[in-house]
């Protein structure tokens, strides 16, 4: 076992969340609560998912409602943490777009069985994926927006239409939602070993064969970010997703 779940595995636990809350506080950071309240939602639905997940893998519609539930979920988060006005739901659009298809070609080219012990964990991979580059590709966007407004009418004075001036700005920033994704394939094996790579490995495959999935899964999220990340700026540049004036 690569832990051992006990009281102390849960003080231990209890203490590291504590460190980083109390870090975000002492430094100002402004995430203190929010990193307590995570840690704690993490433990509550990762109780309760490891309670129900015997029963949604044994039946196909409970493994589509399960999915389903996941990308609903990733919606909300991505489009509240984007913006806080009733535009927040434009973030259905990039995750959508970056995950379905690659599941899809997944499925159809038997890669990967229409089972929830093997669909559930890759899918979820990849809607964090998504949701991830969404956030910061949208936040990154409105943030330069706002704060090189100037160039943006400056654009649309010298007669570009009001897309291109924000996309003119807005695209280098966004872009860098991607770096998270590039260097974490960049220096797989150098730096880290992922969770797929070390999980295959627990479960007792082949370490070539966990490089090879643990490959697939690096690949397949860059795709599904780069996608991400070009609809989500596609929807700021075209006034779809905006925040309310300050």
């Amino acid at each position: 076992m690569l832990l051992t779940v006990n009281v102390t595995f849960g003080v231990v636990l209890a203490v590291l969340l504590a460190v980083a809350a109390t870090v975000a506080a002492v430094a100002h950071l402004g995430r203190a609560r929010e990193i307590a309240v995570a840690g704690v939602r993490a433990a509550v639905q990762l109780g309760a998912v490891s309670l129900v997940i015997g029963w949604v893998v044994r039946s196909v519609p409970l493994l589509l409602a399960f999915l389903l539930l996941m990308y609903a979920v990733a919606v909300w988060t991505a489009g509240r943490r984007i913006t806080g006005n009733g535009t927040w739901w434009w973030a259905w659009l990039p995750i959508a777009a970056g995950v379905v298809p690659v599941v899809a070609a997944l499925l159809l080219t038997g890669l990967v069985p229409l089972k929830g012990i093997a669909l559930i964990p890759v899918t979820g991979i990849l809607i964090g994926g998504a949701l991830t580059a969404t956030v910061l590709g949208g936040r990154r966007a409105l943030d330069e927006l706002v704060l090189r407004r100037g160039e943006v009418e400056a654009g649309m004075a010298l007669g570009l239409l009001d897309r291109d001036a924000r996309l003119e700005v807005a695209r280098g920033p966004a872009a860098d939602a991607l770096l998270p994704g590039l260097d974490q394939t960049r220096t797989v094996g150098l730096v880290t070993l992922p969770g797929a790579f070390v999980g295959m490995l627990l479960g007792g495959a082949s370490p070539a064969l966990a490089g090879a999935v643990q490959l697939f899964v690096l690949v397949a999220l860059m795709a599904v970010q780069a996608v991400a990340v070009s609809l989500v700026l596609e929807l700021v540049a075209r006034g779809r997703l905006y925040r309310d004036p300050a």
